[in-house]
């Protein structure tokens, strides 16, 4: 098992209804190590940058003006598999196909308002975790 780092995202819908908490408890509850925090609002040139490699899909405007629409939390998280951990603790996109007890299956109301994103893949992880935090920041 390899330890690695993953980028999580707690989302406007999840921030907005106050559930920040929450899913930062289970992130502890599940052993991930915070490497790195913030909170912050994208505009929406910042989510369109972050989402860019969704582009052309039928969903990226309504996706990005969303990402947009509010607060959210940027995480770096380590741990050993950190990403199909996180990627597990999430569940599902659809929170009604999502495990019970996941984040999203839990808090989530649609695919869209699923609470979390997380990295899906080592690559994506270092781009995502380098759109948000600069290099002294995951000392």
């Amino acid at each position: 098992m390899a330890t690695e780092c993953t980028l999580a995202i707690i989302k406007p819908d999840a921030v907005g209804r106050g559930l920040a908490g929450e899913i930062l408890k289970k992130i502890s509850e599940a052993k991930f190590q915070i490497v790195a925090i913030k909170s912050l609002r994208l505009t929406k040139s910042e989510a369109e940058g972050f989402y860019a490699v969704h582009r052309e899909r039928p969903f990226f405007k309504d996706l990005t003006e969303f990402m947009s629409s509010g607060k959210v939390v940027v995480i770096a998280l380590e741990a050993e598999n950190a990403i199909s951990r996180w990627r597990e603790t999430m569940g599902a996109t659809d929170p009604a196909k999502a495990a019970p007890g996941t984040i999203r299956n839990t808090f989530g109301t649609s695919i869209q308002n699923n609470c979390t994103h997380g990295s899906d893949a080592p690559e994506t992880a270092r781009f995502e975790i380098g759109y948000f935090f600069a290099g002294m920041e995951l000392i």
